[in-house]
């Protein structure tokens, strides 16, 4: 039976094996779909800002297992794309090969860490183990002795990221302030290496995003970046001191070190050149979606980086490589129209519409829309393979998915 290997076991990595069960559903074929992971579930990568972060997470089993995908709960530690394998080590050390007729890299990205002294003592969110360990870190505070900088937490980055942490930030570190240290107040800065707000979100969201700080009490400092960290302090590159023992680091993403296993070309982000049907660029049998893949999304503009596109290229990739291995058409990639939806922590949030990020709400509306997309949008479903299977049809719209009954 052929057979199609999708690494990673992201968004981008559960919708492609999806996409890839669906076609080979759709036109009664035999197919073999296997989904290789080192966790054990789909983490709600997105959500990580918020409180709790142990929960942002779905059963890789619930979601797939019904639709027949096996599972290699395992490390890739290499992969050759002329012998068509990939090597694997799993959680006892044992390594084996496995060889793939068609091979989807859809291993995500991974935060880009500073080289300056103390960058061990940097907090993140860009994985569940690093949000676990910040949640478990401001839940410790009130242990420490009462002083300067005990409920203070400067965020490194003003990005998308870096905003969502900083508004929610000031409602996290206030309630454990007033649990546990009554008349203690929070205080976050947010640090940005730029001389502007949120620079790669342009100036469309931009007042939005100014008011919501001014309105929540988020200090910031532009145009200066990290020096040197402390475990009671933190230094900026203009001289400038905070007493902190919070230091969270947000600034800029890579593709996953695996797609140096790929002899393909990459972007300055290190993601893969694909063509239209995101088959990597010279590379025979092997696709890329999600955060490794630099694919075409409109006439002047790639892919983000970004949820709502890592759902859509697993869709078209999980389908275009049955379609290549079972000898039907392939379907060029299209992406939906980019939208954005920042939360901003209690002051609500900014939903933006196009490349250029044109505001189209606010507040408590566009609150709503991302509690949606937190929420319900982003989750796929669990032990129903026909809904599952539903939703991975590359043609398949957020708004088609059925509210839960209440």
């Amino acid at each position: 039976m052929p057979g199609i290997i999708v690494v990673g076991g992201g968004f981008a990595g559960v919708w492609s094996a999806a996409g890839a069960v669906r076609l080979a559903r759709e036109t009664r074929r035999e197919l073999s779909v296997t989904l290789i992971s080192p966790g054990d579930d789909l983490v709600i990568r997105p959500r990580l800002y918020q409180s709790a972060p142990e929960r942002m997470r779905v059963s890789l089993d619930r979601i797939l297992g019904p639709a027949g995908v096996r599972r290699i709960a395992a490390t890739v530690t290499g992969i050759d794309t002329t012998g068509q394998t990939v090597t694997t080590t799993d959680r006892n050390g044992l390594s084996a090969e496995l060889h793939y007729d068609r091979l989807i890299l859809a291993t995500g990205s991974e935060l880009v860490r500073p080289d300056v002294p103390g960058a061990d003592l940097l907090f993140d969110v860009d994985t569940l183990p690093a949000a676990t360990e910040l949640d478990i870190h401001l839940n410790r505070l009130p242990d420490l002795p009462p002083g300067a900088g005990r409920f203070t937490a400067v965020v490194v980055g003003a990005g998308f990221t870096g905003l969502e942490i900083a508004t929610e930030l000031m409602d996290r570190l206030g309630a454990v302030a007033a649990t546990h240290a009554p008349g203690a107040k929070a205080r976050v800065v947010l640090v940005e290496r730029a001389n502007t707000l949120g620079p790669e979100l342009g100036p469309g969201p931009r007042r939005e995003i100014t008011d919501a700080l001014a309105v929540l009490g988020v200090e910031y400092r532009l145009g200066v970046s990290v020096a040197a960290v402390e475990p009671d302090q933190v230094a900026l590159s203009d001289g400038t001191q905070f007493a902190t023992h919070t230091v969270i680091w947000t600034a800029g993403v890579r593709a996953n070190g695996l797609t140096a296993g790929i002899p393909g070309v990459r972007d300055r982000l290190g993601r893969l050149e694909v063509d239209a049907n995101l088959a990597v660029t010279d590379v025979p049998a092997v696709y890329a979606a999600g955060d490794t893949a630099a694919a075409a999304a409109d006439p002047g503009h790639r892919v983000m980086q970004c949820c709502q596109h890592a759902l859509q290229l697993g869709k078209f990739a999980g389908h275009n490589a049955a379609a290549d291995l079972l000898g039907l058409p392939a379907v060029p990639f299209s992406a939906t129209p980019y939208v954005t939806c920042l939360d901003l922590g209690s002051y609500g949030a900014v939903f933006t519409d196009g490349w250029d990020r044109r505001v189209v709400a606010t507040g408590a509306v566009a609150k709503e829309r991302k509690r949606k997309v937190n929420e319900l949008w982003i989750y796929p479903p669990t032990d129903d393979a026909d809904e599952l299977l539903r939703q991975a049809d590359y043609r398949f719209s957020v708004r088609q998915i059925r509210e839960p009954a209440v």
